[in-house]
């Protein structure tokens, strides 16, 4: 077989593809009857994108070990090379993994704790559940040599109080005679879905003296990132499939140089993992071609045999976002403009308010939350909680064909709604809509005639 075929589809260039339903139709994959008002959870590819993955699989499968033990690892370091090149940072600190949940095991499962029993782990409340369940198992599993610790956020705020909530807690924790060792932090938390400041909460951990764990799963392809060898992070991870239009699944893991020993093994443990010593001064053989990118590079090359196709396509997901969609910027500021738009008019049509602050920082993402009338404390009280839940979801994707993220946060029932460039403000208004008759639904009591 030929080399993979990356052409464009043929279109005029006389000015940048307009973002909205024309755009859905003539390169996206949806039904026809589909509103897809969440990216945010799991993305989506257009069909060029699907078909050079396709290739790719189609490739490995006509010679599977030339491509595999060959082809492939040359393939992956352009890869490689393109997600460096939009993080700013050098190739041989990026990886990728199955998604941000894999990076973040990676990291956790990796450090080595005091033994002394001091050492602490913060997170924010605003942490993904994936996350605070992985915290709680390295916990459990090290059995008191570690603990955590939640970070307290009450929004709205402003980028400065979260900064100081965390030095408070720092403090605290140094006044118990412990020390925190990791942060765990977001780029953009999940829900509500707010532009997190962890350039400055890097910052701080640095002049702590705290490892910090920047969560992007929301993050590459949705906010400016080329300036993270600027922040430098201890550590790093971005899921590709969502933002940035790269098939499920796959994100960036990026670790300086400095903090490559500290990560002595992939996840799960395979081919490039060296023993210190092994007994009798054996020596464990890799069955992989040698190479000289150096150890962090080579263990996360080839960890097992999945299809790993979605890694191979990220450079051409970049050409196609910078010759089709008009580049990063762009498209970073038309999705926060329709976020930022899109959620006032769903706000008008519910007659409540969108989640942010009076500098606009917690809304500089493709991603808005809209406070839902519904009677919180009573359904609270009722223990109703997870069947209102659980009807709204099911009634918006049965009835209507269409899934926004629902969920409750500081005692309010919220909606995250994504912005993207296969969508217009008329979609934020008809969601408006919907949830307006969804929402009255549930006050009635409808939801318990579905029980």
């Amino acid at each position: 077989m030929g080399d993979i075929t990356s052409n464009l589809p043929i279109r005029a260039k006389s000015e940048p593809v307009k973002f909205g339903h024309a755009l859905r139709d003539s390169d996206f994959l949806f039904d026809p009857s589909y509103r897809n008002l969440n990216h945010g959870s799991f993305g989506t590819i257009p069909a060029h994108i699907r078909n050079i993955m396709r290739q790719y699989q189609d490739r490995a499968e006509a010679k599977p070990d030339p491509f595999i033990r060959s082809r492939y690892p040359e393939l992956l370091d352009e890869s490689r090379e393109a997600v460096a090149k939009i993080l700013g940072v050098p190739t041989e600190t990026c990886v990728f993994v199955a998604n941000a949940t894999m990076g973040v095991n990676t990291v956790l499962r990796n450090i080595v704790w005091n033994e002394d029993g001091k050492d602490e782990i913060l997170y924010f409340e605003t942490i993904y559940n994936g996350c605070a369940k992985t915290i709680d198992f390295v916990v459990e599993y090290n059995r008191g040599l570690v603990q955590s610790r939640c970070v307290p956020i009450s929004y709205p705020c402003l980028d400065e109080d979260i900064v100081q909530n965390f030095e408070r807690v720092v403090e605290e924790v140094k006044k118990e005679g412990k020390r925190v060792r990791l942060a765990l932090l977001d780029v953009v938390s999940s829900n509500p879905g707010i532009r997190f400041p962890f350039e400055a909460v890097t910052a701080s951990c640095k002049k702590h003296g705290v490892l910090s764990l920047v969560d992007g799963a929301q993050g590459i392809g949705m906010v400016k990132l080329d300036h993270l060898a600027e922040v430098d992070p201890d550590f790093f991870v971005s899921n590709c499939h969502k933002w940035l239009h790269v098939p499920r699944g796959c994100a960036v893991f990026y670790v300086p140089l400095r903090n490559q020993p500290l990560i002595r093994s992939t996840v799960p443990t395979s081919h490039g993992f060296e023993p210190l010593e092994l007994p009798g001064g054996k020596k464990r053989v890799n069955p992989l071609r040698p190479n000289d990118k150096g150890y962090f590079v080579d263990g996360f090359q080839f960890i097992g045999t999945v299809d790993n196709a979605p890694f191979l396509c990220v450079k051409e997901a970049i050409k196609w976002r910078e010759e089709v969609l008009g580049g990063e910027e762009r498209i970073r500021d038309e999705l926060i403009k329709m976020a930022r738009e899109g959620g006032k008019l769903v706000a008008e049509a519910l007659g409540t308010e969108v989640l942010d602050n009076e500098t606009q920082t917690m809304s500089a993402s493709a991603m808005t939350n809209v406070a839902l009338p519904l009677p919180a404390e009573e359904i609270k009280a009722n223990g109703e909680g997870q069947e209102v839940h659980g009807y709204i979801l099911d009634t918006l994707m049965d009835e209507y064909q269409t899934f926004v993220a629902i969920f409750v946060f500081q005692g309010r029932w919220w909606a995250r709604l994504s912005a993207q460039v296969y969508l217009e403000l008329e979609d934020f208004k008809w969601a408006g809509g919907v949830l307006k008759e969804i929402c009255e639904r549930v006050s009635r009591g409808d939801f318990r005639k579905s029980i």
